[in-house]
């Protein structure tokens, strides 16, 4: 099922395979998303009824109907089970466990001369999460978004989320919202619900950062509003990338791989061994467990046309081979995994031994799942607390040390061309 290439002659064929999974944006969807856009920044809760309508086929008669009710809440809360609350609020403690221990702190340097410098870590106001609707429901999504947030500081966080004609949002995504503390849920999507939050409408108010997954519009909707608000990544396909030896086990590398193949038919799942006998038997794995599963057809899709086994001559090779893809999921299925993290440079997050497969770190293992994808782990990181923050730096100089720098600012600035520069250091002296 997995097609067997040599790095040596095939790695730039790999790398532009994976690339060519982004899903491009075509004129017309983004002209599309750009009159949504400008339609929203002008006409506010007005356009939104319009989209809520065409779109969704949501009547909205009064701006209320797009707010969440805390019975609306509660009653999934109940819908749920305990049981799936208390997984839950598991998975929240060990996310939680993880991400506090990125919290940054203000700094100052007191210096003898009387200078004084540092910075401030001040956390974002206002928030927006997008959890997409529909068929697909991730209170995952919810968790890992909303809980790095919090540590943050960040005071107003809003979920925003598309609904279909009867106007319910899943009962999983507001069981994980309560779990989280959530309140503030607005029951719109697409779009036009980057729009709502980018520039604000009468109901709902303009956020700093909009966070969370969606389809192409929604994607194409967060990279033009960027720079009004920030954003988080542009994220494409799900990927895994598993370094085996001769000792892994088969069996494990086959349900792995397919456990991201079954995400959608862009996904991308590979192989490097340095076996041929472990490429062959994993082949076997996957032919024999496919058969059991429900979303084969998007597995065995995603497998033929984006999966690989790379066979390399030494792990060496095979870790060359990994930091050049940047995987977003690297699973490291060899002997003593640990001691091959000096070995990695670019990965999105990292899984060390057969016990640690890459569904736990979705759900479970505290690590965020959301990730930088096609190659972007070379220069993007998980989301976490840091996202959630803005750093301002502060110095205070007394004349008398300003004096000993004077010249070499003015000097500096003339250099420069720009004589006002000077002049703001030249008339205190």
């Amino acid at each position: 099922m997995l097609k067997k290439i040599k790095y040596e002659n095939d790695l730039e064929m790999i790398i532009n395979n994976l690339n060519s999974r982004k899903e491009s944006i075509s004129k017309d969807v983004s002209e599309t998303v750009e009159k949504i856009l400008s339609d929203v920044q002008t006409n506010g809760d007005e356009a939104l009824i319009k989209y809520a309508k065409n779109f969704d086929g949501f009547i909205i008669n009064n701006m209320k109907d797009i707010i969440v009710t805390k019975d609306e809440i509660e009653n999934a809360a109940k819908s749920v089970g305990e049981d799936f609350i208390r997984i839950l609020n598991r998975a929240k403690e060990q996310i939680t466990e993880f991400h506090k221990n990125q919290i940054d702190k203000s700094w100052s340097i007191y210096k003898e001369n009387g200078v004084i410098m540092g910075q401030l870590v001040r956390p974002l106001k206002r928030i927006a999460v997008y959890v997409p609707g529909g068929t697909a429901a991730y209170p995952s999504t919810v968790l890992m978004n909303i809980i790095p947030a919090k540590l943050a500081g960040v005071k107003e966080i809003i979920m925003i989320t598309p609904v279909k004609s009867d106007g319910k949002v899943s009962d999983v995504i507001l069981a994980a919202a309560k779990v989280c503390g959530i309140d503030t849920i607005y029951k719109i999507g697409g779009a036009q619900a980057i729009g709502a939050v980018s520039y604000g409408t009468k109901t709902i108010k303009k956020v700093d950062k909009i966070v969370g997954p969606g389809n192409i519009y929604v994607a194409t909707a967060k990279k033009q509003v960027f720079g009004t608000v920030d954003i988080d990544m542009i994220a494409g396909p799900s990927e895994v990338l598993v370094i085996a030896d001769e000792k892994a086990n088969p069996k494990y590398i086959a349900a792995d791989l397919m456990s991201q193949a079954e995400h959608d038919k862009l996904s991308s799942s590979i192989l490097i061994t340095t076996s041929e006998k472990i490429a062959d038997e994993t082949n076997k794995e996957l032919d024999k467990q496919i058969k059991e599963l429900e979303r084969k057809d998007i597995i065995k899709s995603s497998l033929e046309n984006f999966g690989a086994t790379i066979l390399v001559k030494s792990l060496d090779d095979a870790f060359d081979v990994a930091n050049e893809i940047a995987p977003e999921h690297l699973e490291i299925l060899t002997e003593n995994p640990i001691d091959k993290l000096p070995k990695i440079y670019n990965a999105g997050s990292i899984f060390l031994g057969e016990n640690s497969p890459e569904p736990l770190g979705d759900y479970m293992s505290g690590t965020n799942h959301v990730l930088p994808t096609s190659g972007t782990a070379k220069f993007y990181s998980a989301l976490g607390v840091y996202d959630f923050v803005k750093y301002s730096s502060y110095s205070y100089y007394p004349k008398e040390v300003l004096k000993t720098f004077k010249d070499d600012v003015i000097e500096f600035a003339k250099l420069e061309g720009l004589d006002a520069h000077a002049n703001s250091i030249k008339v205190r002296f």
